[in-house]
């Protein structure tokens, strides 16, 4: 089958109209940071789960590629084409119906295409919580969340996206259909196959419903905003707000003094409690079922224990939704602001909640020493061991000229002491083709051929988005695709927030 021919046969598939080939591609061809931009054979944009199964049946028989693509708000090139003009971008943004809410079960089932933020409102209005919550949930869709198994703001309580699913719907690489949505807790038999396709960023099928976790709504939700002196003193406010808060601990986040600093220099108009005085801050987050009255004294003792102990110097409990957000708002600015500062190497990375003061003091020297004058935006998801620990060039230097001379040694730097730590070089935001290589130094050869021989298994032709997370070219043993991973159009380097 020609190009030409299977262009002619999608558009049967999937209509004329969403079988898109020329004009302005760049939503779906250029990556979220505006890193890279590929060039694609077509996107093609199915409806449903019976017009996904066709389109990859059409592609298989071509020998096409073919990149699974949902919001495209990845950060690691990981769902936009290659360069070759012969791959089939499968959008899956039509795909929006939420299918079913299951109260008694708690349960709902939605398409991946669905927004991320429609379905929590949809939920909310339900009277139930879907828990996952990150920056982009007003663009990222349920089936890339799945794909990269997304983290977020409040992993420390209810989990990534991988402990939020119950079931699956996937069309395999042969264009068959999986459909693994019944939403059960307990099921014990046979290999968990949902565990394969979550977090394999599109390369061993394409996930086109799941059937997920809701949780009841809590009564009322708090905000606090602490300083503290240290790192040292952030973990140990971590294990007191574990030990009054329970389960209603949502939210712990830190923020370094730098980061903040960056808030207060390009967004004036916000005020940042403490950040002239505290080397470090935090936001917590308690959910209570109970009233808001038992969540705040649940607060006040907390915080009250806290500053006996040293470890808080200061704290604000929010008084109103509004405050609540405002406080949100700050650490959801440091991205932004770094943005505005100029281009900076990110790094998404964990290690183990008690060893990452060490790790911190430790690698924030090593850079010092080997790179005078950078500056650490570090800030991040404290409680559950997920840094940002991003190197902003030093001042008054060329940000452009350092990132293309330094960033090489810089992340070689920064992953010898992730390793060092038994840490990992990617927390939340998946390998895609940005860390594949990455990925080959610093995980181990057996767990490497373990995910080669998944790949070849499920995807013998190795035309589920190829080139990302593992290496399956024919260089190691599987079959090649027509064209198999040209080179990206890398584009002068654009920082985005995230």
């Amino acid at each position: 089958m020609t190009a030409a021919q299977l262009l002619d046969h999608l558009r049967t598939v999937v209509g004329a109209a969403h079988v898109l080939t020329e004009g302005d591609l760049s939503a779906w061809e250029l990556d979220w940071r505006k890193r890279v931009r590929g060039r694609a054979l077509a996107v093609v944009r199915p409806a449903s789960t019976e017009q996904v199964a066709q389109v990859v049946r059409a592609c298989v028989a071509a020998r096409v590629a073919i990149v699974p693509q949902g919001g495209n708000t990845g950060m690691v090139v990981g769902s936009t084409p290659d360069a070759s003009g012969t791959q089939v971008v499968l959008s899956l943004t039509r795909m929006q119906q939420i299918r079913k809410f299951d109260p008694a079960n708690l349960t709902v089932t939605v398409e991946a295409g669905c927004v991320l933020q429609t379905l929590q409102e949809a939920c909310e209005q339900a009277g139930f919580l879907f828990p996952l919550s990150l920056a982009a949930e007003g663009s990222c869709t349920i089936g890339g969340n799945l794909g990269t198994n997304a983290g977020g703001t409040q992993v420390v309580r209810y989990g990534n996206t991988r402990e939020l699913c119950l079931g699956l719907e996937v069309v395999t690489a042969q264009g068959e259909i999986w459909s693994g949505l019944a939403g059960l807790r307990k099921d014990n038999t046979g290999y968990d196959l949902r565990h394969l396709f979550i977090g394999s960023e599109g390369t061993l099928g394409v996930i086109t419903a799941a059937t997920l976790k809701l949780y009841p709504l809590p009564v009322s939700t708090l905000t606090a905003y602490a300083a503290v002196p240290s790192l040292e003193a952030a973990v140990q406010l971590l294990g007191l707000a574990h030990a009054h808060l329970h389960a209603g601990l949502t939210g712990f986040e830190v923020m370094g003094q730098f980061a903040l600093g960056l808030v207060v220099k390009h967004f004036a108009h916000m005020r940042v409690p403490f950040q002239a005085s505290s080397p470090y801050c935090v936001v917590l987050e308690n959910s209570d079922h109970h009233s808001e009255a038992h969540g705040r004294t649940q607060f006040e003792a907390l915080l009250e224990a806290a500053m006996e102990a040293g470890c808080v110097s200061d704290a604000v409990v929010a008084e109103s939704t509004a405050q609540a957000r405002q406080l949100w708002h700050i650490r959801e600015s440091i991205p932004l602001a770094q943005a505005q500062e100029g281009l900076n190497i990110k790094h998404d990375i964990s290690i183990a909640v008690s060893h990452i003061p060490a790790f911190v003091a430790e690698t924030d020297a090593a850079l010092q020493q080997a790179f005078p004058g950078v500056r650490m935006v570090n800030y991040g998801h404290l409680g559950d061991g997920n840094l940002h620990y991003n190197v902003q060039a030093p001042a008054n230097t060329d940000a452009e000229v350092f990132l293309q001379t330094q960033e090489d040694a810089i992340n070689a730097l920064v992953y010898a002491q992730v390793d060092r730590y038994d840490g990992s070089i990617s927390a939340e935001h998946g390998i895609g083709s940005l860390k594949r290589e990455k990925l080959l130094a610093h995980k181990s050869p057996v767990a490497l051929d373990l995910m080669r021989s998944i790949k070849r298994a499920l995807d013998p032709h190795n035309l589920m988005n190829p080139g990302r997370v593992i290496d399956c070219s024919s260089a190691s043993g599987s079959a090649p695709t027509t064209h198999p991973n040209p080179t990206t159009q890398v584009l002068p380097h654009h920082d985005h927030p995230y």
